[in-house]
């Protein structure tokens, strides 16, 4: 089987050996960028909404449904994303002339648990965005920390990079917290959200993007090109989600179908939409839902947006 994180690794070398050259001087360049803090946050919000409205998604909340979800739906997921605007417009603010460091993780961690607490109050009690605080959070704070490059293709990868570095660091006022997804990664020695955003959100750089763009250079609607994203980011990620609610089945059968769905060429052909149907339908049976693909596909579309506003393109679909 092909491991899609190989999908167009000679462009995404491309953007990572561009952006080495550039990582060395980043910050002793000026913070200044035409891009506000409320400005990141709004993109940040509209990634949320984005994600979550996009139809059909396989076992995850969408405009057909809950999914594989009893305590989601889309006006919930949508409260959540209005909820946490303030939150990322936070989170950019005290990124802002800052450079990563034990202080700022410690800081940003802080305005990420009460964005929790706004997220939980809006969605009575439902954990609609844990994932997306994290790492959309750390992708807004590197986006305030990056200026706007004067070259455009090492753009996304000096943001994942940046925020990457933030991560590395520990949250000095941590505690044990024993969530779901720390025991999984545990039991099944996976790195999790932790861990990608630790290593530079590669299923952003190196399997999202690319998905999107590609799907985009076929002529594809918006709508199928996302589609297509999520799926390519399915097809190798070791969605904690899935881990949790299924195990190793659930991720055989959420990495396997999601292949398959690539191999027949996406959701916009027949064969494609079949494969699509038939991964959904393996997923409800497991009760498994790709929480975390969906949280890498906001991100996704967080840095697409920015990347896209910061290269003065426009942005000419709506959802």
């Amino acid at each position: 089987m092909r491991n899609p994180l190989m999908f167009d690794m000679a462009a995404a070398g491309a953007v990572a050996s561009s952006a080495q050259g550039t990582r060395a001087n980043l910050f002793s360049i000026s913070n200044e960028t035409d891009v506000s803090d409320a400005l990141l946050a709004r993109f940040a919000r509209d990634a949320l909404i984005d994600e979550a409205r996009l139809t059909p998604k396989p076992a995850l909340v969408d405009g057909r449904g809950s999914g594989a979800h009893r305590d989601l739906d889309l006006a919930t997921m949508l409260h959540s994303a209005h909820a946490l605007e303030p939150t990322f417009c936070a989170l950019a603010r005290a990124a802002r002339g800052a450079a990563p460091g034990a202080a700022l993780r410690t800081e940003l961690a802080r305005i990420g648990r009460a964005g929790e607490t706004a997220m939980m109050r809006a969605t009575n009690g439902s954990n609609a965005h844990r994932g997306a605080i994290w790492i959309v959070g750390l992708l807004v704070a590197g986006a305030a920390i990056v200026p706007t490059p004067g070259d455009p293709s090492s753009h996304a990868a000096l943001i994942c990079e940046t925020a990457a570095r933030i991560a590395r660091y520990d949250d000095r006022n941590a505690r044990p917290a024993g969530s779901n997804g720390e025991r999984v990664c545990e039991r099944y020695n996976v790195g999790g959200a932790r861990g990608e955003a630790q290593h530079g959100f590669p299923h952003v750089t190196r399997v999202g993007l690319p998905a999107l763009l590609a799907a985009r250079a076929l002529g594809r609607d918006e709508i199928t090109a996302r589609v297509d994203a999520l799926i390519a980011i399915m097809a190798s990620l070791d969605d904690t989600c899935v881990l949790h609610r299924a195990g190793l089945a659930g991720r055989v059968a959420a990495q396997a179908g999601a292949q398959r769905v690539r191999d027949a060429g996406g959701i916009a052909t027949p064969a494609g939409r079949a494969a699509f149907d038939a991964l959904e339908r393996a997923l409800l049976a497991l009760n498994a839902s790709p929480g975390g693909a969906a949280d890498l596909l906001a991100a996704t579309l967080f840095i697409d947006r920015l990347v896209r506003h910061r290269n003065g393109q426009g942005i000419s679909w709506n959802n």
